[in-house]
């Protein structure tokens, strides 16, 4: 595989899950934290907090802070323990660092100029705004990957790679979708890869379940009473408990890796509610992983509007969350509704390896037509913390601003309408 590469680079020997408990890591998080933390001050990270207790879930969930951030100075992390959460937050903050702050070779050209010498990959197929400023004569920066599929170096758009979000930006920003999806860190580059890799399907996934009308969103329901893996079951009544109500859809989409999205919504009726609805989604290739991110990104995601630091979180988006109606027909459509789908249906891998694990990735992506995923190692050998980001030409982005471009998955899926925008 051209991903054995990447693996020889980092050490011998297969990268064996050791860790397995609502994640697969090579190492306990114990560990992963013990190995980072002396960088932590040359990052800028002043703080990691444990936010847990302001609400009443009880589901570990830490922000880590650092103020001189280029994107966000704040991140999150969640985990079924503690240790786990605050890895989470940290490695989280620690691959924005790097993604902030690139200082491998770049490229400065056109797309038609670059692909007569280059491997170049196929920008079509890269997500984009209506408001792309993106042609192929438009000079813009490059960044080089490797195509995990191939093997080959190939060039890709450093607007999508970088997170620098200071001004000015550099030429030709604003040709294709900038974010932070697709970029993961790991205790070994193939961890990282791997969590990118299912990132990056997770999001394709959630575009195109929300295209689908309610009636067929229903059909993806879980019933969750049959959910029979212990750590999510676990979860699951941390949530009761608490007086919180749960629905879980099956998202998997034609790749074929279980994916879940999750939303949480208060149980009382309330006049003046004070806590907001809240979602998480996960993907993994084992089924009980996925569903476990899922429902601690849910619990994370309504901890971050309890604890008010996220710096990309406008009033508006308060307000937006806090809105009577809206939370009156989330507890509607979760209360009414009942979930047909057994998670034992839903698909599942048990590998052994990380390499297991990405090998599977890669043969089900290739089975859905896809046929590029580059991946740029943005690890820094002064810390040797493993970095990538990962561009998944053909996946669809997220689909959050009313200006994305439906990509030819979302168009099929709607039957070949709506080329530009939203339906």
């Amino acid at each position: 595989m051209p991903f054995d590469l990447i693996a020889r680079e980092n050490g011998a020997g297969p990268a064996l899950k050791v860790h397995t408990a609502g994640t697969h890591r090579i190492v306990a998080p114990e560990e992963t934290l013990a190995r980072v933390s002396p960088f932590l001050p040359v990052m800028g990270i002043t703080r990691v907090a444990n936010v847990t207790g302001l609400d009443t879930v009880g589901i570990p969930v830490v922000m880590v802070t650092r103020p001189n951030s280029r994107s966000v100075s704040v991140s999150q992390g969640k985990g079924v323990t503690l240790a786990a959460a605050k890895a989470s937050g940290v490695m989280e903050s620690i691959e924005s660092f790097h993604a902030e702050r690139i200082t491998l070779p770049l490229k400065f050209a056109s797309y038609e100029e670059l692909r007569w010498t280059h491997r170049v990959v196929d920008v079509a197929r890269l997500p984009r705004l209506a408001s792309s400023s993106f042609t192929p004569h438009t000079p813009m920066l490059w960044i080089e990957g490797v195509d995990l599929m191939s093997g080959a170096a190939k060039w890709v758009p450093f607007d999508m790679v970088h997170l620098n979000y200071t001004l000015p930006l550099p030429p030709g920003s604003g040709a294709f979708l900038a974010s932070s999806n697709g970029l993961a860190s790991g205790n070994h580059r193939l961890e990282a890869v791997s969590h990118a890799v299912t990132e990056l399907v997770e999001r394709d996934a959630a575009t195109l379940w929300h295209l689908l009308d309610e009636e067929a969103q229903d059909a993806t329901r879980l019933d969750l009473d049959r959910v029979d893996d212990t750590v999510c079951r676990s979860l699951l009544g941390r949530f009761d408990t608490a007086g919180v109500d749960v629905a879980a859809w099956e998202i998997t989409s034609d790749v074929g890796l279980p994916a879940f999205l999750v939303r949480i919504v208060p149980r009382e009726e309330s006049p003046q509610h004070t806590v907001r609805p809240a979602t998480g989604m996960g993907c993994h290739v084992a089924r009980e992983v996925a569903l476990s991110r899922a429902l601690t990104e849910a619990a994370q995601s309504r901890l971050t509007f309890i604890s008010g630091a996220r710096d990309d979180m406008p009033r508006a988006q308060y307000l937006k969350h806090l809105d009577g109606g809206l939370i009156d027909r989330w507890q509607a459509r979760i209360r009414d509704g009942q979930g047909a789908r057994a998670f034992a249906a839903c698909p599942t891998a048990t590998g052994r390896t990380v390499e297991d694990d990405l090998s599977l990735q890669m043969e089900r992506l290739r089975a859905a037509g896809i046929e590029e995923a580059v991946a740029v190692d943005l690890t820094k050998p002064e810390f040797g913390i493993p970095v990538v980001r990962v561009i998944i030409p053909g996946l669809e982005g997220i689909d959050e601003s009313p200006d994305y471009l439906y990509g030819h998955r979302a168009r099929t899926l709607l039957g070949g309408t709506h080329p530009e925008g939203h339906a």
